[in-house]
């Protein structure tokens, strides 16, 4: 009998790399003509991302030269979470940005459905924000990556820990 293999399907955002993306993002913030004398800035709080400009349109380049850097960064933009816009101090408006981290239980319900519906001989399980996938075919499970990495989710995947 074959000994089982398995991997995790996480979904996690490298918190060094959003802090670089920031920090990229202000300083093109700072340099551009189309910024000068603007209230806008970029901020980062613990898990998230707080976006502030004078009105709707200038947040709007202030989003676009975020994505930028993060995608530059290696960061999907599906790990972000857009609030809603809201009127700030001093005729401003402002907006949240939170970072996706872990798999919710919906999402995770959603992953074990779409891999049972599939057939291929393999168990997932849920493990706290993580799935684990294992099965006794190194090919059921490079299927079962394959088929998540077509699959339309909401989330950012990763698969790690892979063991055979």
């Amino acid at each position: 009998m074959a000994k089982d293999a398995s991997f995790d399907i996480v979904s996690q955002v490298d918190e060094q790399e959003v802090t670089n993306a920031v920090h990229q993002a202000v300083k093109e913030m700072e340099q551009r003509f189309d910024f000068k004398g603007s209230k806008s800035e970029i901020r980062q709080e613990q898990s998230a991302i707080i976006l502030v400009s004078d009105d709707e349109f200038k947040l709007k380049n202030v989003t676009d030269i975020l994505e930028a850097k993060m995608v530059k960064r290696g960061i999907s933009l599906r790990a972000l979470k857009y609030g809603k816009i809201e009127s700030a101090a001093g005729d401003t408006v402002r907006q949240k940005v939170d970072l996706v981290q872990g798999i919710s239980k919906e999402n995770a319900k959603e992953i074990t459905k779409l891999i049972k519906d599939s057939k291929i001989k393999v168990q997932a399980s849920v493990q706290g924000d993580q799935v684990r996938v294992s099965g006794s075919k190194r090919d059921d499970l490079q299927a079962v990556i394959a088929l998540l990495k077509k699959a339309d989710l909401e989330i950012e995947l990763q698969f790690i820990n892979f063991r055979s």
